[in-house]
């Protein structure tokens, strides 16, 4: 560079604008003067444009350096508050990050602010700076700052997505726990929902740490839903083993693996189990819902092949209690097991149809002679005519038919029921009982004894009723030219008991009437039946007569 003198008085530089003042003019105290004239537009001076670079470099890290060099510090103060305002928002970093619009809103400012600092410096007399392509290099340097912090910022962000990701995966495994320390009718939407958070953190985030860690979750989960079946608790395992089959229709089968068909085999084994546990149990469900199941859907396995078995010896085994002191209540588990068989599929059970009902047809003829015994004459007779008219092709319908005609009779007159009536034709003489009726109504006798049966009279013709007891047992059946219908019984000898019961034609006041009587070898018998109207209130109510005299020997042989 070439000296000169300092009282040398430099020259005016053309075009340029500026104007020399002479050095000695500028005092402590006195201003410049004025310029003669207004300075005239003219190129950057030297060094001005790497001057400019700088300051804008040192302003794009928003640390306004830039307008620090070129003496604007309340412009520096711009890209301070916006830096600091960025870093109040930004940290601690969130999965959620900074809304973009605020992100959008600060790169701007930097640019304006980094354009602005350029302007000013390459406008402006910077003669202090005496390295302006340093002050560019650490602009440039600088830069790594907003671009350090991003990458930073970035890596915060994503670990805050992690650890949400994992807190979500936590979430899931707590309530897992919490529900499989309760029945599945109150934990299944515990269990729904953390299969949700799951499903979700595989698919939706498959490279995140929590994902990678859904697998053996999942393996937990299924243990925690199935632990009635590992308690062997396997009727309360059915629900959450079905559950479990359902899983796969909700997330991926690759996700799952071997879990997928994992409940086949348990539930198979929980449905036969529960099922046959229940068998001839008190209540409607008597494991007809869990083997129906179970042999519709896994047909083929192991534990389908054996409820054929197992329902027939339940069968077998209800039927030998029959025999015990409470066949009634056998006769009920027989139906209900009959119901259950009913209801499972026909093709797999063939013959346990027929062998249910055959047990149930044993059980209502053994309760209904239970009850004939125990004098419930009512039920018996209920019981044993319900058995008559629906199994009219079993041997022992006129056996029942015999029972509840005794029973019916015993309801009148307890000694009748004192024995039940025999299933066979008993041997030995017969006397001949004849059965007129002098009833202007139709009769039904009924007999039991050595042997027990029925006749029906029809109405006499021409028959009244009597007035009084004594007209009608010198008058009954005797008078001429009448044709009284009768019926002939043979008998063995031994004590009857009857019942009489006036039908079509009788009053309402003629009520059913019991009797009894000995039958002895060597005689013949009639009896003749008739009404007699007798008065007490002076209502004329008409009555049967008292018909213990009526059935006597008519002759001896």
């Amino acid at each position: 560079m070439e000296s000169r003198d300092q009282s040398e008085t430099p020259e005016p530089r053309p075009g340029t604008g500026w104007e020399t003042v002479p050095e000695h003019s500028w005092g402590a105290a006195q201003p410049p003067p004025a310029p003669a004239r207004p300075p005239a537009a003219g190129p950057p001076p030297p060094g001005a444009i790497p001057r400019a670079v700088a300051a804008g470099l040192l302003s794009l890290s928003g640390l306004g350096l830039g307008h620090v060099l070129v003496r604007r510090r309340g412009r520096a103060a711009v890209s301070w508050a916006a830096t600091a305002l960025l870093l109040l928002v930004a940290l601690p970093a969130d999965p959620d990050g900074v809304p973009a619009a605020l992100v959008a809103a600060y790169l701007l400012l930097l640019v304006l602010a980094g354009a602005d600092a350029a302007r000013i410096a390459l406008r402006s007399d910077a003669g202090r700076w005496p390295r302006p392509v340093l002050a560019a290099v650490l602009g440039l340097l600088l830069l790594a700052v907003p671009v350090g912090g991003t990458v930073a910022y970035g890596s915060a962000r994503d670990e805050a997505v992690e650890q949400e990701l994992l807190g979500r995966l936590e979430e899931a495994d707590d309530l897992v726990a919490k529900a499989a320390k309760s029945s599945f009718l109150l934990s299944g939407p515990d269990y729904r929902y953390a299969l949700t958070l799951y499903r979700e953190l595989a698919v939706d985030h498959p490279g995140s740490r929590a994902a990678t860690l859904v697998p053996e979750r999942l393996e937990a989960f299924y243990a925690a839903v199935a632990t009635p079946y590992r308690a062997e608790k396997h009727c309360e395992a059915v629900e959450p083993l079905t559950y479990l089959r359902t899983v796969p229709g909700t997330v991926d089968r690759k996700l799952l693996g071997d879990l997928a068909g994992w409940p086949d085999t348990p539930l198979a084994e929980a449905l036969y189990d529960c099922g046959v546990s229940r068998l001839g149990g008190t209540t409607t469900d008597s494991g007809g819902k869990e083997l129906g199941t179970l042999l519709r859907t896994f047909p083929e396995s192991a534990q389908a092949g054996q409820v054929g078995p197992a329902v027939s010896g339940e069968i077998r085994r209800q039927a030998a209690g029959l025999k015990g002191a409470e066949p009634c209540t056998v006769a009920d588990q027989l139906r209900r097991t009959s119901t259950l068989v009913a209801e499972l599929p026909v093709t797999s059970l063939p013959s346990l149809g027929r062998q249910a009902r055959d047990a149930v047809r044993d059980g209502v003829f053994a309760c209904g002679v239970d009850e004939f015994k125990d004098k419930r004459f009512t039920e018996a007779r209920q019981t044993l005519t319900d058995f008559a008219d629906t199994y009219k092709e079993d041997g022992r319908e006129k056996h029942a038919r015999d029972i509840a005609t005794a029973a019916e009779i015993a309801e009148d007159r307890p000694s009748a029921g004192k024995r039940l009536p025999g299933s066979g034709r008993p041997g030995g003489a017969r006397m001949e009982l004849v059965i007129s009726n002098g009833a202007p109504n139709d009769v039904e006798v009924l007999y039991t004894g050595p042997v027990t049966g029925t006749v029906k009279l029809k109405p006499c013709d021409g028959c009244e009723r009597f007035s009084s007891e004594a007209a009608g047992s010198a008058g009954a059946c005797r008078a001429s030219g009448t044709s009284f219908p009768k019926a002939r019984l043979r008998l063995p000898a031994g004590e009857y008991h009857f019942l009489y019961k006036h039908g079509t034609g009788a009053t309402a006041a003629v009520d059913s009437y019991s009797s009894g009587s000995r039958v002895q070898s060597g005689y013949t018998y009639t009896s003749c039946t008739y009404v007699v109207e007798r008065d007490r209130y002076g209502l004329d109510l008409p009555t049967v007569p008292d018909l213990s005299d009526l059935l006597k020997p008519a002759s001896a042989r």
